[in-house]
């Protein structure tokens, strides 16, 4: 099999592939059936290749794997020993018929009907409980597809057409993960504030990934927990920072059913063993998980929606969650409910946590300001990092990443203004590495950096009523230089001299006007006194 598309194009043929959705349906409804039938292709693709090499019968293309694949199913005497193997490598099978590869030939041949595929995803989903209801959401008969059952079938030829031509299994692990997730970005920037949802920006990613990892980067089994996983992107990014990223152990949260499964695609995507992924589709804060070990974790990430609305039932009191704090996030506001989520969730002796929020949860009051005061108390708070406004595909407002601890000894809290570092991008604001790796060196050193770094002992903290808005601590004011008295002076006086030159020069043009009567000459005269005095 050979690898002949770059990265690069590879993702841009990717994103070629929704020109043919994205006149029928917006961006959050579009990327359900590009993404899965991508993964589709993946999962057929990998299994014809697999099967060819196992035989022993290495096949430069998907047409002559299919024929290798449909020799063996089709014997009796190598059926069941074919299926086992199967299901024991890849935990799936897909019958020769439904191969992607023979769906395309029978869209080539004009009959590819769209039960075909339709009993492509059961069989995949019946086949293994990592793949169950993995394409639930993938409504093949829906009106968005076209009104008519003909013209839903030519939307979905036209997708596979254009899926056609992708290498996808030559691209397994990070290069076809990370195409997978720029689809993803690309489908964030379509989706524009429904986005949230579903994807962190990669540079919001990758500074808290770097952050949860420093120092450790080299230990084995490292388990991360993000309890608002939407795609599962910013837990994906322990794979770039871990020198051990086999061993990396995944726990995921999503409410969102669609998104959830749209994770769990990723994950496969991006080679992450299945022993090491464990993926919850439930609400995060209505019901605790996990609940059996391990439920603490090395690390912990989170982009939770911003002040979204919870119940705020006062059941939640009891709750091991909430309870040592003495209040509830209020009903409006569940920042800081997620907040408490994952701090519960993180490890005692080392767990570092990096969530995500809207700003006001660094000076609101109320509830908010009780559990703010409980954790500063507690020494939990480490790090409060300001980011640019408008970064995030959901919002404009600037949001703050706030870093937890358990184990720490000290309440000090390093207050750091980036709300400047960024690039100015088309739609958004952009943050590059420089700007990333700014940040991490100031995290690092935890120095005093003028008008950028503060690091603020409890004492101050307590004198500033436990309220952590950013300028209390970093001053950013510019001064402007002050010019001196004498140059102002100096100016008046130039600006006065030349008033008067101008001043004479209009009088003695005035002065050469003469009346046209008498009466007119003598009421020029007067008026040109009154000028001059």
């Amino acid at each position: 099999m050979e690898t002949t598309q770059t990265s690069q194009s590879l993702y841009q043929a990717l994103w070629n592939s929704a020109d043919v959705l994205r006149s029928k349906m917006d961006a959050n409804d579009y990327k359900s059936y590009l993404l899965g039938m991508v993964f589709y292709k993946y999962l057929s693709d990998k299994m014809l290749f697999f099967v060819a090499e196992t035989m022993e019968e290495g096949s430069e293309s998907l047409e002559a794997a299919l024929e290798v694949y449909r020799n063996y199913y089709e014997d009796a005497a190598t059926h069941e020993d074919l299926l086992a193997v199967m299901n024991d490598e890849l935990n799936y099978s897909i019958k020769p018929e439904l191969t992607f590869t023979a769906l395309v030939a029978r869209v080539n041949e004009g009959t590819f009907q769209l039960e075909d595929l339709a009993q492509g995803f059961r069989d995949i989903e019946q086949s293994d409980g990592l793949y169950e209801n993995l394409f639930e959401d993938i409504d093949l008969y829906s009106k968005k597809l076209g009104k008519t059952p003909q013209k839903q079938n030519q939307t979905v030829t036209a997708v596979i057409k254009e899926l056609a031509v992708l290498d996808v299994a030559g691209h397994a692990g990070d290069m076809l993960g990370d195409a997978y997730e720029y689809l993803i970005g690309q489908f964030a920037t379509d989706s524009g504030k429904k986005a949230g949802e579903f994807y962190t920006p990669q540079p919001v990613a990758k500074l808290m990934t770097q952050i949860a990892f420093l120092g450790r980067e080299d230990q084995l089994g490292f388990t991360i927990y993000d309890a608002t996983m939407g795609s599962g992107s910013l837990l994906l990014n322990a794979k770039k920072y871990s020198h051990k990223p086999q061993t990396v152990v995944y726990f995921g949260q999503e409410l969102n059913t669609s998104t959830y499964n749209l994770a769990r695609m990723n994950m496969i995507l991006h080679g992450v063993p299945v022993e090491n992924q464990f993926l919850h589709n439930a609400d995060t804060l209505d019901e605790d998980w996990p609940t059996q070990e391990p439920t603490n974790f090395d690390g912990v990430l989170m982009n939770p929606p911003y002040s979204a609305k919870w119940s705020a039932n006062s059941g939640f009191l009891n709750d091991p969650r909430f309870s040592p704090f003495g209040k509830l996030a209020p009903q409006s506001k569940a920042d800081f409910a997620f907040l408490l989520h994952g701090y519960y969730h993180l490890k005692q002796d080392n767990g570092v946590m990096a969530i995500v929020l809207p700003h006001g949860v660094l000076f609101r009051g109320n509830a908010e300001g009780t559990i703010r005061k409980s954790l500063l108390e507690e020494g939990a708070i480490d790090t409060v990092i300001g980011l640019p406004a408008n970064i995030f595909f959901n919002t404009s407002i600037p949001t703050t990443v706030i870093i937890l601890k358990k184990n720490r000894t000290n309440r000090d809290v390093y207050f750091i203004d980036a709300s400047k570092e960024f690039d100015k991008g088309k739609n958004q604001n952009i943050m590059t590495d420089v700007h990333i790796d700014k940040i991490l060196e100031a995290y690092k050193s935890r120095k005093e950096i003028d008008k950028f770094a503060h690091l603020a002992s409890y004492e101050e903290i307590v004198e500033n009523d436990y309220n952590l808005n950013i300028p209390r601590y970093v001053d950013t004011f510019e001064e402007e230089e002050v010019e001196p008295l004498t140059d102002i002076v100096s100016k008046i006086n130039t600006t006065n001299e030349a008033i008067q030159n101008q001043t004479a020069s209009l009088l003695e043009m005035l002065g050469q006007l003469r009346g046209t009567t008498p009466e007119a000459d003598a009421e020029l005269k007067k008026f040109l006194k009154e000028f001059e005095g």
